[in-house]
């Protein structure tokens, strides 16, 4: 949604109806995760991808059906032998898509206030119907418990609070999911089938240490939707000049810093210090935290005297064992540009649970489970 949030608040403040086709289920190999979107205006106009182009052409003209007043609905594309040029996908999965109008000037009103919060960075969840004893399409937007009412109704008092307190639940985690329920909200139940399409902030990167491989991996970290903190204590190298990319650049003590901002489980923490007056506080308050990915850069005698340091310092073998170092991937980086990369894939490969291997050297399915698509 990010990739065309542009695009998607400037049709509703223009007045401009369009249908919008969301991926709400995927099953087997296929380009796109779960809240995919693909949009196409009341000027044929198509912004966004669903499938990297398999399905495309007919998702679209299934929006422009909806526009014209259809009504909403769910379709499927997946995958033959016989079907291998034509509609479908040709990596072999299935998917499952959404699509559903905004004609009417009070519902993009209503999708607009999502986007604005979107926009702002503020958690915000949107649970659709997408089957059963509801009518498809009917939607809820929820918000964190301490943020204002959540408008809109899927059918039932009963299901409404339910969806709410899980989709909250789903919001906290960054995480996107189809739930089922009863009629009226009754748990362990199958009648009704809701996708809860969470936008979490972006999460955050805070790299430590401003050289030439700090200002490398800001820019790969902000091209991969993470929120980047820069921080050193030195004022004459952490300036904005040398970092333009990051969102902020803080002139602090790192561990003083890190004591003091917030870390939940997507963060993802690079110490480029390799200097023990920086890096041996700055981790032992690193493993404090539930980050996802602690990388620390230096050769490998580094990281040995570095261990024995934080052993003394008090750190136990268990968290010692979530550093990352020598950080990176072996992918024989020599530039900070590479060594960016050897990050980047480190922590994608953290994330989603992938080997490092080379694609062409393994069997079985491409895309590895993992945390659900987030915002």
């Amino acid at each position: 949604m990010r990739d065309i949030l542009p695009a998607l608040r400037a049709r509703c403040a223009d007045g401009i109806p369009f249908a919008l086709a969301t991926v709400v289920a995927v099953h087997g190999s296929a380009p796109r995760d779960p809240g995919a979107v693909l949009a196409v205006d009341a000027a044929g106009t198509v912004v966004g991808s669903v499938s990297g182009g398999c399905v495309e052409s007919d998702v679209y003209e299934v929006a422009r059906e909806v526009l014209a007043g259809a009504g909403p609905r769910v379709v499927s594309y997946g995958i033959s032998d016989d079907e291998a040029f034509g509609t479908g996908l040709t990596c072999g999965g299935t998917i499952d898509i959404l699509v559903r109008a905004y004609a009417t000037a009070a519902e993009r009103e209503d999708f607009a206030a999502v986007l604005d919060l979107i926009a702002a960075d503020r958690p915000v969840a949107e649970a659709t119907v997408l089957s059963g004893a509801a009518e498809t399409g009917a939607r809820l937007v929820v918000r964190p418990a301490d943020a204002p009412g959540s408008p809109g109704t899927l059918g039932s008092e009963g299901l409404d609070a339910a969806v709410t307190d899980d989709a909250r639940g789903l919001l906290a985690q960054g995480h996107t999911a189809i739930q089922w329920y009863g009629a009226r909200g009754q748990r362990r139940m199958q009648e009704v089938a809701v996708f809860v399409r969470t936008y979490a902030p972006p999460p955050r990167m805070l790299v430590f240490g401003a050289i030439d491989h700090a200002a490398a991996t800001a820019r790969i970290g902000s091209f991969l939707g993470y929120r980047v903190t820069v921080c050193d204590a030195r004022p004459a190298f952490a300036t904005r000049e040398r970092f333009p990319t990051a969102d902020e650049v803080v002139r602090a003590w790192p561990h003083t810093y890190l004591e003091s901002t917030e870390v939940d489980a997507r963060t993802a923490i690079c110490v480029l210090t390799h200097d023990p007056r920086f890096d041996v506080p700055l981790l032992v308050a690193a493993l404090r935290t539930p980050a996802a990915y602690i990388g620390v850069m230096g050769s490998r005698r580094t990281h040995h005297d570095r261990l024995t340091r934080l052993r003394a310092a008090g750190v136990d073998e268990t968290h010692l064992a979530r550093l990352a170092s020598p950080v990176g991937l072996d992918l024989g980086a020599r530039t900070p540009e590479e060594t960016a990369v050897s990050i980047a894939a480190e922590i994608i490969q953290h994330r989603w649970g992938g080997t490092g291997r080379p694609l062409g050297e393994l069997t079985g399915a491409i895309h590895h489970g993992g945390p659900a698509a987030q915002g």
